[in-house]
């Protein structure tokens, strides 16, 4: 076997623990009647202000818990504290080898501190990454990334994976574009061409901007989401 051969192998291996374990936190959710989304997005791409803006317009209609996830620091938990939700900070750093996403593993280690059959919906806050996050799935219902115009519109094409992944692209910070050289024609072309007709929503979360319909799109998909665990016939997509 030739050392191509061994990483790919090894890394087979590796995802198929995560999963195995993956399909036990969406037991563990399904049973819980939560609807949980994976949020993922590059360092600085507007995840927490997202989360920010969705809650003061979302948090008294659903229950809203959310799982952040960064190397080190709280600092985006702090952020959320206002809202008074369940809430809890796992950092990759202590004990996970500073890993640069959120791994099954990881999440299961954090939910004991989440009241999941408290919590309709659970927000993944993933670390920021364009690589790393899209090749491990958790457990969640949904994967949703946050793109900010300001990363240039080259990037579905240098990171398709992570473009790929997902059912949903927000397109954050077009309260920017005036001040940007940003071909958007160009970035659907590119976006198209690694996952065709995916749903996009062009939004800023500083400005309000589409947050309206990202939460329409959210109230929307936990309504249509399948119903709790039922023991026979559950499988995990």
């Amino acid at each position: 076997m030739t050392q191509v051969e061994t990483k790919a192998s090894v890394m087979e291996d590796v995802l198929g623990a995560n999963d195995a374990l993956a399909q036990g936190n969406r037991h563990e959710f399904d049973h819980a009647g939560n609807y949980v989304v994976n949020m993922m997005s590059s360092p600085g791409a507007g995840k927490t202000t997202l989360l920010e803006r969705t809650l003061e317009r979302m948090g008294s209609e659903i229950r809203i818990g959310v799982l952040e996830g960064d190397v080190q620091t709280t600092l985006d938990a702090d952020r959320l504290e206002r809202f008074n939700i369940p809430i809890t900070q796992v950092n990759t750093d202590p004990g996970f080898g500073g890993e640069c996403h959120l791994d099954a593993n990881m999440v299961r280690h954090g939910l004991p501190a989440l009241p999941l059959h408290d919590i309709e919906v659970l927000i993944i806050e993933n670390v920021g990454n364009l690589v790393c996050p899209a090749e491990f799935r958790v457990g969640e219902n949904s994967r949703v990334m946050v793109f900010s115009v300001t990363e240039g519109e080259d990037k579905p094409v240098k990171y398709p994976l992570m473009f790929r992944s997902v059912e949903l692209v927000l397109v954050n910070k077009v309260d920017l574009l005036p001040h940007l050289d940003f071909d958007m024609e160009l970035f659907h072309r590119n976006l198209d061409a690694v996952n065709p007709g995916v749903q996009r929503i062009l939004m800023s979360a500083r400005s309000g901007e589409g947050v309206d319909e990202w939460c329409s799109w959210l109230r929307k998909h936990r309504a249509d989401a399948p119903p709790a665990f039922v023991a026979s016939g559950h499988h995990y997509h």
